[in-house]
């Protein structure tokens, strides 16, 4: 399989998160991505050179507005005097104003969903070029390759289409799915395999009939991002019947997440894709230390072969995944699982 990474991830690096009140170094961390390539090479996958971004799917699954204040954001934070990494303090909450404030600090609040995420000064160059990787994985597949893998940091499943926060800027495999439909596909399916739910994903499709989107992950009455994934989030207006959630309970092993799996998967062919994407994260493994699902490095594999099932073209996105040391294992099961069904 063809994969595709950019050494520029490591320009985002922030050097704290806040977790159970204190300052930790971020569970989403530039390592993470060093697992997973070693993995990759050693069981022969093949590295392909990425493109340049296109902005034009970008714009098409994010508000301007917001693309305007990643872009501007650190010069801003800057010019303000402040020293530190951006975090948000401040947020507009029920029966608040819905409106950007002029201040750079107020800004920040407006466009986040979260306080553990920070913004550093290589953030948005990172952000731009693992966007771009996701863009060429899908160039290749819609090109004729089976499947193709993009190795993205940061992640971007969480981004919205006017909110930063879970460690997500831009929505990867969003403009993946909007490039597919920009190609000509009349249908395309995102399939979340991250243990947390795809927010942004969800956000950026709920009203659209022509993208399909389901999720499998820890529910959100016990997971981060806590105030979406519900199972009766089915999507609105067009996209009535276009968002599946299947939120499990603490402690999920596979054999039910597996089922959940036959059911998105089933869904989504009922949907009649042409096309599919996946949210490719790996914190459903049973030792991620910020997750509770139960799976064996061994189960990423059977998704795999799951997932070659659907006989669809398929571009891999790279999502979560923070047990660090087995993330590249986990990760490239999937693929591995993925190329000898689909072979």
């Amino acid at each position: 399989m063809l994969f595709f990474h950019d050494d520029r991830h490591r320009l985002h690096f922030p050097q704290a998160e806040l977790d159970g009140g204190q300052f930790v170094t971020p569970y989403e961390r530039p390592s993470r991505v060093e697992y997973v390539l070693r993995r990759l090479q050693e069981t022969g996958m093949r590295a392909a050179a990425p493109g340049a971004l296109d902005m034009g799917p970008v714009r098409a699954v994010h508000a301007p507005d917001y693309l305007e204040f990643l872009e501007t954001c650190w010069a801003d934070w800057v010019a303000s005097g402040a020293r530190g990494e951006i975090i948000a303090t401040s947020f507009p909450v029920r029966r608040m104003r819905q409106k950007p404030p002029r201040n750079i600090d107020g800004k920040v609040g407006y466009y986040s969903l979260a306080a553990e995420t920070a913004i550093t000064a290589g953030t948005w160059e990172a952000a731009q070029a693992s966007c771009a990787l996701a863009q060429s994985a899908q160039r290749a597949v819609a090109a004729g390759e089976r499947a193709a893998f993009a190795l993205c940091r940061p992640p971007g499943h969480h981004a919205a289409s006017d909110l930063f926060g879970g460690y997500c800027f831009l929505n990867n495999a969003a403009v993946a799915a909007q490039m597919f439909r920009d190609d000509g596909a009349g249908r395309v399916a995102v399939l979340d395999i991250d243990f947390h739910h795809g927010n942004g994903t969800q956000d950026i499709f709920h009203r659209r009939g022509d993208v399909f989107f389901a999720s499998i992950h820890g529910a959100p009455e016990d997971a981060f991002p806590y105030f979406l994934g519900y199972a009766d989030e089915t999507g609105e207006g067009a996209g009535a019947g276009a968002n599946l959630n299947l939120p499990l309970p603490p402690g999920t092993p596979f054999g039910p997440w597996a089922e959940a799996l036959d059911a998105a998967l089933a869904a989504i062919r009922d949907f009649g894709a042409e096309a599919l994407v996946v949210s490719l994260g790996t914190d459903a493994f049973k030792d991620d230390p910020i997750s509770f699902f139960k799976l064996e490095s061994a189960d990423f594999a059977e998704a795999g072969r799951r997932i070659a099932g659907a006989g669809l073209p398929t571009v891999f996105v790279m999502e979560g995944g923070y047990a660090i040391e087995a993330v590249g294992i986990n990760a490239v099961n999937v693929l591995q699982g993925f190329e000898e069904a689909a072979a």
